[in-house]
């Protein structure tokens, strides 16, 4: 993991916790939501490595839950990764057009691995990727010009409102750390944790 990491995720706990204050019940967001835990998304190598690390960490405290993480991953690839627009093997997205196209359709409703069934929660909540970690509070979308946020959030808040509280994104250092460990391509979770819990167990 590239150093910076921990400070990334710091900025982006700090971040949260300031926009969930400002937002109080209008951040839907609750142990036990979970719509935002449905359907493929694509991770850089940062948030894999994160992953990979988080599940280590796991296997060594709760080897029950990082067993059920790395099954419900398996169960996963048996069931999507017939259709997985990239390397199958080693669970890197295509990067042709064609196969960008193609993700844009790819297990839209599908569960990830890391949500846990019986209690509604992340087993890997401490290392997840970035992407869930902006999700639910208002984040600057494509361009930066507009905002957006979970659709079960700040229901009945006024566009001031919502803007009042925006969650600032640390981009650029995301960028940096990305590009020190060489650019590498984009997978999904189920081959991060999956690819972990391989490693560790022999």
């Amino acid at each position: 993991m590239p150093a910076g990491d921990t400070e990334l995720v710091q900025i982006m706990d700090a971040a949260l916790a300031d926009a969930a204050r400002k937002a109080g019940e209008w951040l839907a967001c609750r142990p036990g939501c979970t719509q935002c835990c449905h359907g493929a998304f694509a991770v850089n190598a940062l948030d894999a490595a994160r992953l990979e690390a988080g599940m280590e960490a796991l296997l060594a405290a709760d080897p029950a839950r990082a067993a059920g993480v790395e099954l419900r991953a398996r169960a996963w690839i048996a069931e999507y990764g017939a259709e997985f627009p990239g390397d199958g093997e080693t669970g890197l997205l295509g990067t042709s057009e064609e196969e960008q196209e193609r993700f844009e359709q790819f297990a839209n409703e599908a569960a990830c691995p890391a949500l846990n069934p019986a209690t509604g929660l992340c087993d890997v909540y401490e290392w997840r990727p970035m992407t869930c970690r902006v999700f639910g509070p208002p984040v600057r979308m494509g361009d930066g010009k507009a905002l957006g946020c979970c659709e079960l959030c700040f229901a009945g808040a006024s566009v001031q409102e919502i803007a009042a509280c925006e969650m600032t994104v640390p981009h650029e250092l995301e960028q940096k750390l990305v590009a020190e460990m060489g650019n590498a391509g984009q997978t999904v979770v189920a081959y991060a944790v999956r690819k972990s819990g391989t490693r560790s167990s022999g």
